[in-house]
C-alpha cells in the first residue's frame, strides 16, 4: 500500500488526562515525523499537531483510536 504524507491536529478538553492520547501515540511512533504541542489554557484546550508518513489503513486507525476518546476532537489531511 502507497505511503502517504500527512498532518493530525487533535484538540484535547483541558480537564482531560491526555495519558490516553500519548499511548495511542506512542503505539503509531513508527509513523510519526514531527510532533508539536500547544496548551491554549484561556480556551480550556490543548491542541497537538503532528505531522505523519503511512499508509491509509494505519493513519485511519490512529485518527480512529483518538477520535473515539471522549473530549477528544481530530481532523487530518492527507496528500500524494
Amino acid at each position: 500500500m502507497e505511503e502517504r504524507i500527512g498532518t493530525v491536529i487533535i484538540i484535547i478538553d483541558s480537564d482531560i488526562d491526555a495519558g490516553p492520547v500519548n499511548a495511542i501515540l506512542s503505539d503509531h511512533a513508527h509513523m510519526i515525523l514531527g510532533r508539536q504541542g500547544i496548551p491554549l489554557r484561556e480556551r480550556g484546550m490543548n491542541i497537538i499537531s503532528i505531522v505523519l508518513e503511512g499508509n491509509t489503513d494505519d493513519i485511519g486507525s490512529l485518527t480512529g483510536k483518538l477520535g473515539r476518546l471522549d473530549g477528544v476532537k481530530v481532523k487530518s489531511v492527507l496528500a500524494g
